[in-house]
């Protein structure tokens, strides 16, 4: 979750409404003792900075942060590693570059132990990320940016005025659990409400951009897509179902006359049964097990196509083909049993004297 400062929007605590609030350093501290549904609360500071390198220079934001950013932002290390605690504390000089940025800068060239300049301040290349797929993005996207610890971005590029001394951009917040999200937020709302004396209810105050409620509504979204063409999977295979008994009645029919010849030669009536149940489910078992081998042949191509941002491509689960097996097993049951009983019923006198097309 990303939570911005805003101006209030309902009076509280004698004050009036459309007050400007700043978030400061010491609030993630805070919120972090009172709120423990949430793992990691975290301030960040952003700008933008000229960056140089001895190859190119170029306007790169800039973000300073703690090492969890890492977790909480999906951030994948390519080369090298991210700042740390230690890193932090002693607001060492060392830059984590974007893939973007790395490339940017240096081009195809190796950048670990590299120098870049920030505005004119020497930082150490100690990472490169690893290039990410980004649909959203509430401060430029993140293969784009350079990061360094929070203290180094604190001492070296503070907030320009009109910001307050010693106030951030925004805080990063992030659950324990996706159970735990609804007590997170109330937490986070009641402790700022509390610090900065605004009612936790106001939105406009703490405007939070809930990823994990965003990724909860895909979720259900996916579900719901997953739960509909499950549905019309099973009643297409029981309208394949229902044309594979149809098929075997008109067989039945054209074959009346066999069946009396076979009746009168001894045949029992459980003999065409069995013949007929076996038909059956064999033309089922033969048409749905082709085209269960023809889905996961399709599905296998276009996994072997590029594939544009976001799509995984055509995902298979041997559960669910496990399921659908299952399922066409029960469907060539109930396919075969009406026509091999009505087979089974045919009158053998009346069978001799039935003419097929008559």
């Amino acid at each position: 979750m990303i939570v911005f400062s805003g101006r209030t929007s309902m009076q509280a605590g004698g004050t009036r409404s459309g007050r400007l609030i700043h978030w400061m350093e010491e609030d993630y501290v805070q919120v972090a003792k009172e709120a423990p549904a949430c793992k990691y609360v975290m301030p960040e500071l952003g700008n933008e900075v000229q960056a140089r390198s001895l190859f190119n220079s170029g306007t790169i934001s800039t973000v300073g942060s703690l090492p969890p950013f890492t977790e909480i932002r999906s951030i994948t290390v390519a080369q090298g590693r991210f700042y740390n605690y230690e890193d932090n504390d002693q607001a060492r000089n060392v830059a984590f570059l974007g893939s973007d940025a790395k490339k940017q800068l240096f081009a195809d060239r190796d950048a670990l132990g590299q120098t870049v300049w920030l505005n004119g301040v020497p930082y150490t290349v100690i990472g490169v990320m690893k290039s990410k797929e980004q649909n959203s993005s509430y401060d430029g996207f993140d293969t784009r940016k350079i990061f360094i610890p929070f203290n180094s971005m604190r001492r070296d590029f503070p907030p320009k005025p009109p910001a307050i001394e010693h106030s951030v951009d925004r805080l990063l917040v992030a659950p324990w659990t996706l159970e735990t999200h609804p007590d997170c937020v109330k937490q986070l709302r009641r402790t700022l409400g509390r610090l900065h004396n605004f009612d936790p209810r106001d939105k406009e105050a703490a405007a939070i951009w809930d990823t994990v409620k965003n990724a909860q509504a895909n979720r259900m979204i996916i579900v719901g897509m997953e739960i509909f063409m499950g549905a019309v999977g099973i009643a297409t295979l029981f309208l394949g179902g229902l044309g594979v008994m149809n098929v075997m009645l008109v067989s039945v029919r054209e074959r009346t006359r066999e069946i009396g010849v076979r009746m009168a030669l001894g045949a029992t009536r459980g003999s065409i049964l069995r013949q007929f149940f076996i038909e059956t489910i064999f033309v089922v078992a033969l048409s749905g097990g082709a085209g269960l081998l023809i889905s996961y042949g399709f599905c296998g191509l276009v996994d072997l196509l590029p594939m544009p941002p976001f799509f995984s491509g055509l995902l298979t689960n041997w559960r669910i083909g496990a399921l659908s097996v299952g399922l066409l097993g029960v469907i060539a049951i109930l396919s075969a049993l009406y026509p091999a009983n009505r087979a089974a019923s045919v009158d053998p006198i009346e069978a001799l004297r039935f003419e097929a097309g008559g």
